[in-house]
């Protein structure tokens, strides 16, 4: 397997090219998110380095995206954005490390050896998931209750899986909303009980236990045992 790189200067991507090609890496580059995140769904990587400022897409968004289809490779998050708040953002949207420019080449070549040999140990990710005859698989991005499939938008999904990856836990409103819009969307904004009311329309809407639950003043889960609070 190889590094991908995704970064759109060519004078930054052709330096990380060259150094990790010398330290017997094989690399694959991209240069705008669109392209990243193709060839992150495409292809297995040892450990993929995302620049955040990136044209198309984003790198907070292409990392979500990558999480979303199911791809777990190791991400290191490279970015001239060294405040907490970012640095936590980008750790909640599935990232595994942070790196602010300017760096060392050693301090980034330490990482990346450290984020290979834990992408060794890791145990892959069930690509199926499941609460009650609701079902998500991770590779097709397929969702089914019993025999209905059910379709869903990326965002519905990016939600579908972090509840459904923790079956019975309550995620507020907020902890939702950092989660898959990020840290820069208006607190005050009500984008997440819109999605959750379109959600539970798909997932519960034609009979069943109710699956998609409210937990008032505390916020939602996914659960196949006690109804609504």
């Amino acid at each position: 397997m190889t590094i991908l790189i995704i970064e759109d200067d060519e004078r930054v991507s052709s330096f990380l090219k060259r150094g990790l090609e010398a330290e017997g890496y094989g690399v694959r580059v991209a240069r705008d998110g669109v392209a990243g995140l193709a060839m992150a769904v495409a292809q297995d990587s040892k450990v993929i380095i995302l620049d955040l400022k990136l044209p198309g897409i984003e790198g907070m968004e292409v990392c979500r995206e990558i999480r979303a289809r199911g791809v777990y490779s190791p991400i290191l998050m490279l970015t001239a954005r060294d405040t907490l708040e970012d640095k936590v953002q980008g750790l909640e949207t599935g990232a595994d490390d942070y790196l602010t420019k300017p760096f060392a080449f050693d301090e980034l070549m330490a990482r990346v050896n450290a984020l290979a040999r834990r992408g060794r140990n890791f145990e892959s990710k069930p690509t199926r998931l499941s609460v009650g005859d609701l079902v998500f698989d991770r590779e097709s991005l397929r969702v089914r209750r019993s025999e209905r499939a059910i379709d869903m938008t990326s965002k519905e999904l990016a939600i579908l899986e972090l509840l459904i990856a923790n079956p019975g836990k309550v995620f507020s409103r907020e902890r939702i909303l950092a989660s898959i819009w990020g840290a820069d969307m208006d607190p005050l904004t009500n984008i997440v009980e819109v999605y959750i009311g379109k959600m539970r329309k798909k997932i519960d809407g034609e009979g069943g236990p109710p699956l998609l639950q409210t937990v008032r003043g505390r916020g939602y889960r996914l659960s196949a045992g006690e109804g609504e609070d």
